[in-house]
């Protein structure tokens, strides 16, 4: 790192639906057989052909300087095999081009649940100390080809993240 960078740290909170709410919604198990509602995905895959796959990420550690966004659907993550993680974001404000650095959070999030951000939510991550972890993701077949916005912090304002 340059002298001239900072490297900031951010606490993760484990999450919860009503901490997480204004970035997307969190989805824990229910029985089988319930009802659609509210408890359940909200997904807007409306303007491209859904993508649903599996991507092996190797020694992420805990440490960021870019944030992206996807205007164009919401998107679902979540881990394989008991691992727990960490996701840093900011609110969806579609009106504007860049994350709001005041409303950056941290999250970590346990393996019995997923996460669905909502669409324009910015998030770095996945994160992890693992040797390396599969996630389930949900997304468009060309969101990183169409449809990813990323900022650079250290571009910007010579800023670095490393979530606690």
């Amino acid at each position: 790192m340059r002298a001239s960078q900072t490297l900031k740290q951010l606490k993760a909170e484990w999450i919860t639906p009503e901490n997480f709410q204004p970035y997307g919604q969190v989805i824990f198990p229910s029985g089988d057989g319930k009802a659609f509602d509210q408890q359940d995905a909200q997904l807007n895959l409306e303007n491209g052909i859904p993508r649903f796959y599996i991507m092996r990420l190797h020694g992420k550690g805990q440490k960021f300087h870019q944030i992206t966004r996807h205007v164009k659907c919401t998107q679902c993550l979540g881990s394989l095999a008991g691992k727990d993680w960490l996701m840093a974001v900011c609110p969806p404000y579609n009106d504007i081009n860049q994350p709001v650095l005041e409303e950056l959070a941290a999250f970590r999030i346990p393996s019995n649940c997923f996460i669905k951000l909502e669409v324009g939510t910015w998030h770095a991550g996945p994160y992890f100390d693992h040797e390396f972890v599969d996630f389930y993701n949900l997304e468009l077949s060309d969101t990183n080809v169409i449809d990813h916005f990323t900022h650079d912090f250290l571009k910007s304002d010579q800023l670095q993240f490393e979530m606690v």
